[in-house]
């Protein structure tokens, strides 16, 4: 009897692998995700921690699930939306993907965050500042968007009134 038993669970895990590999692929035909998001929608899905770990270490593995690529897409689609460096990187890490990946899918992005954050200020702000309580509401938004305090300097003496009268 204990022989059926150990063959029906072998059978029975067997099963819940597979179904977990094409609920997983039906997730990943959608869009890509990254492996610790794929591992979460399993397990919310019903399938235990061990299984959803395995089957996304499998789909890694054959290049289906990629964790690089995913950063890749994630940092061309927040650039296209005026993100700055430090808020994509932060986004990056809370979808569980490694700082060196998160880094260098920023560097190979090859954007000059500099004017990307002029171009954000330029968009939001039409007008100059007034007063310095507006430049300190402007450089906080530049802030909350991910961009550095050198980044944000250089958007900010964009505005500078022009001293050539």
């Amino acid at each position: 009897m204990d022989v059926d038993d150990s063959e029906d669970e072998q059978a029975s895990a067997a099963e819940r692998k597979a179904s977990a590999r094409s609920q997983a692929l039906r997730v990943l035909g959608r869009r890509e995700q990254s492996g610790k998001e794929l591992q979460a929608k399993l397990i919310s899905q019903g399938f235990d921690q061990a299984c959803a770990s395995e089957v996304v270490q499998d789909l890694a593995k054959i290049g289906w699930q990629s964790d690089r690529r995913y950063a890749e897409l994630l940092v061309r689609s927040r650039i296209a939306q005026g993100y700055g460096p430090r808020r994509i990187e932060a986004e990056l890490a809370t979808h569980g993907v490694d700082e060196s990946t998160s880094r260098s899918a920023l560097a190979e992005a090859e954007c000059d965050w500099s004017e990307l954050a002029e171009s954000v200020y330029r968009k939001r702000f039409k007008t100059p500042a007034a007063k310095l309580a507006d430049r300190q509401k402007r450089y906080r938004f530049l802030a909350g968007r991910g961009f550095d305090a050198e980044q944000i300097r250089k958007a900010l003496r964009s505005d500078a009134p022009d001293d050539s009268d």
